[in-house]
């Protein structure tokens, strides 16, 4: 099957290309930075296409650009992990959503997107994916209208729309300032504590191999479409998540709890429901 992958070089992007390779897939991928794509394992057994969008042109059928894939799995998204930041709604959801439209308008008829926990907002529990989003930072107003609008484009165009829903994830390659590479650096740089929040806000951790996996799972069935969690369906404390990794990998520094105040655009406990997600890798 002919997949296409945009932001391959990205974090997730490339476990899922490896993911795709393992299936026997035929993979084109696309990212910005080629020289990066290059130093990939995978380099050689994909077809690559670099692109950037901001060198976007409306006049050229981007299905046909990169070889008018069966499936294509779009994880680029740029300007993170600033949630913050205005980018997201001014420059890359119009970006985006041209670009998809593009494609989909001209022969595109499976596509998957990866969205973001932060949609749901500040509401806390157990999250369904059918309850009313209430996105409160501008990457997540972004995304969630992304969506919004691609799915007014499912009732125009006869496509099969899979937008998948992240929870946090780790693992080797991810932004030096997420959690867990922080920790790294003070456990190499062998300092005697590790700064961190109070740690009692509950969270829904994957590993970034298990992500890929689900992702690839869901892009490649047509049972269940629109919105699916990826996740694992299991709170934990941020402490106690902390304490299992420092566990499972022997090594020991004292935890400073309370050095950081809790994100502002995050609630306390919260984790996705994943009725939808077992019914596609099950």
């Amino acid at each position: 099957m002919k997949i296409l992958v945009t932001g391959a070089t990205g974090f997730i992007g490339n476990y899922v290309v490896k993911e795709l390779l393992k299936q026997n897939n035929t993979v084109i991928v696309s990212s910005v930075n080629k020289e990066k794509a290059e130093k990939a394992e995978w380099f050689s057994k994909v077809t690559y296409i670099p692109f950037d969008l901001r060198d976007f042109d409306a006049e050229i059928n981007y299905y046909i650009f990169f070889g008018e894939p069966a499936i294509m799995i779009h994880l680029a998204w740029e300007g993170l992990p600033n949630y913050k930041s205005s980018v997201h709604q001014e420059v890359n959801l119009p970006r985006h959503l041209a670009f998809l439209t593009n494609l989909i308008e001209n022969g595109l008829r499976d596509l998957t997107v990866t969205g973001t926990c932060f949609e749901y907002g500040i509401q806390e529990g157990c999250l369904k994916e059918e309850i009313p989003t209430l996105p409160g930072n501008p990457y997540a107003i972004a995304k969630d209208t992304l969506r919004k609008e691609l799915e007014i484009l499912t009732k125009h165009h006869s496509f099969f729309l899979k937008w998948v829903r992240l929870f946090y994830m780790y693992g080797q390659g991810q932004n030096p300032n997420s959690l867990l590479s922080r920790l790294e650096q003070a456990l190499a740089n062998k300092e005697p504590v590790f700064n961190m929040s109070g740690g009692r806000q509950e969270r829904d951790f994957l590993p970034v191999e298990k992500v890929a996996t689900y992702i690839v799972k869901i892009a490649v069935q047509n049972k269940v479409s629109g919105v699916i969690n990826c996740c694992s369906g299991k709170p934990i404390t941020v402490k106690e998540f902390i304490e299992n990794y420092l566990q499972k990998t022997n090594r020991h520094i004292s935890l400073n709890l309370g050095y950081y105040s809790y994100p502002d655009y995050e609630p306390m406990r919260f984790w996705g429901d994943t009725h939808k997600l077992n019914e596609i890798i099950n």
